[in-house]
């Protein structure tokens, strides 16, 4: 009998099951998981999260094997991909309005420019190497480059993950060290640290960009209420750094989640109409 009760709630709620893919991010993890706290909490859906690279994430979508995704960093960061998949994707629009790619530094740090990196003495200060993130990233491919547009060569792009690039940038910043790192806003590390964006006059990572949300091509026939949810969805870079820095101070991303969703019920039921 339990075996036929079990076998029956798995099947039924197959019918309200949807796949998120992200990258783990710190931005990516706070919209994703605010996003899977509403569809299951105000849907009625099982969602399952796929964390991905970004490369995998926009495939991921354009094959069907996961629905959708709240983080396209267009028009350039993702720029590659939406070249690729554009045909196969449906764009539902921006979601987080003013972000930005870039090199960051701790303020301490008496250099202003990508281009002060060319020093040998500035090069030697940070080891000659630029702290990444995972490979494939937007923004790893951008500071690739950086680098050859701007002549440092004699640097090394670590490949890393943005935890472990966050941890790094935390422990150098305690020590008052000097460090150079792939940096993006809304991002906890800006709420916690005293950092800047060196200056790029060759325009290599562009101006402010917007984070998208994008849909599996068939998602508004087969799932008209997520779709529509998805739509709608937006935010602040306000809202997702109070996530984020609830996440990076102890709170898991569940509950950080929850917490945001129960304190901003007038944005969350705009979103599910």
């Amino acid at each position: 009998m339990t075996v036929a009760l079990l076998a029956g709630c798995t099947e039924q709620s197959g019918k309200k099951s949807i796949k998120l893919a992200y990258v783990a991010w710190d931005s990516e993890i706070a919209s994703t998981n605010v996003v899977k706290t509403v569809l299951e909490s105000k849907l009625g859906y099982k969602v399952e999260m796929l964390q991905v690279d970004a490369g995998p994430m926009w495939a991921g979508i354009a094959d069907g094997s996961a629905d959708a995704m709240v983080a396209a960093w267009l028009p350039g960061t993702h720029a590659s991909y939406m070249e690729k998949y554009a045909s196969d994707v449906d764009d539902l629009g921006v979601n987080l309005d003013g972000t930005k790619i870039g090199l960051a530094v701790p303020a301490y740090m008496d250099i202003s420019s990508i281009e002060d990196l060319k020093k040998p003495e500035v090069a030697s200060s940070i080891g000659k190497q630029i702290i990444g993130i995972e490979p494939g990233a937007g923004i790893m491919m951008a500071t690739e480059k950086a680098m050859g547009a701007y002549g440092l060569g004699d640097l090394t792009l670590l490949e890393s993950s943005s935890a472990a690039m966050a941890q790094q940038l935390q422990s150098a910043y305690d020590k008052q060290q000097p460090i150079v790192v792939t940096g993006w806003t809304p991002h906890w590390m800006f709420a916690k640290m005293d950092l800047k964006y060196l200056d790029d006059p060759q325009n290599v990572f562009g101006g402010d960009e917007q984070i998208h949300t994008i849909a599996r091509k068939g998602l508004k026939a087969d799932k008209a209420d997520a779709y529509a949810f998805l739509d709608r969805f937006e935010w602040t870079a306000d809202d997702m750094a109070k996530v984020m820095v609830d996440i990076q101070e102890g709170k898991s991303p569940e509950e950080a989640a929850k917490a945001w969703v129960d304190q901003n019920k007038d944005k969350v039921d705009a979103w599910i109409g």
